[in-house]
């Protein structure tokens, strides 16, 4: 994927940025690849996280019934720590925005100013889901 190579929306994810006490944001696919990051924040580390992230909002999808009705669809979580927050949204089919924060983040502003930033990215936030994942071993067949 080109984005996930030369970082080419990374200036985007900086906008979210402009927040007083925001820290970092990444872009990042269903299965846990790295589309993009901002500028503060090393490849290494945002891949890695870009893993957990997928992960985290797995579980989050998973957990919907909890709220009343099983298979609403999951748009946000939110992490809280001892010193600051993560904030992890959708950003269109099979891609999500995360943004780590302070504790004396303006929770709102973040919001906001994340579902601008998708709303504005519109397309170029999507990241279609894989089907050709190669060819069929001989003998077998799709899954």
């Amino acid at each position: 994927m080109i984005e996930s190579t030369t970082n080419e929306l990374g200036w985007m994810l900086d906008d979210v940025l402009k927040v007083p006490e925001a820290r970092h944001a990444i872009l990042l696919s269903a299965d846990g690849m790295l589309r993009a990051h901002s500028a503060d924040i090393g490849r290494d580390d945002a891949e890695r996280l870009a893993a957990g992230l997928s992960g985290v909002q797995s579980i989050s999808r998973s957990t919907a019934e909890f709220c009343g009705t099983p298979g609403t669809p999951w748009r946000q979580t939110l992490i809280e720590f001892a010193h600051g927050y993560v904030f992890l949204a959708a950003a269109g089919e099979g891609a999500y925005l995360a943004v780590s924060t302070s504790q004396d983040v303006d929770m709102e502003a973040v919001t906001y100013r994340m579902h601008k930033l998708v709303d504005r990215l519109g397309r170029e936030l999507t990241s279609p889901v894989r089907r050709d994942t190669g060819p069929v071993a001989q003998g077998g067949s799709p899954a």
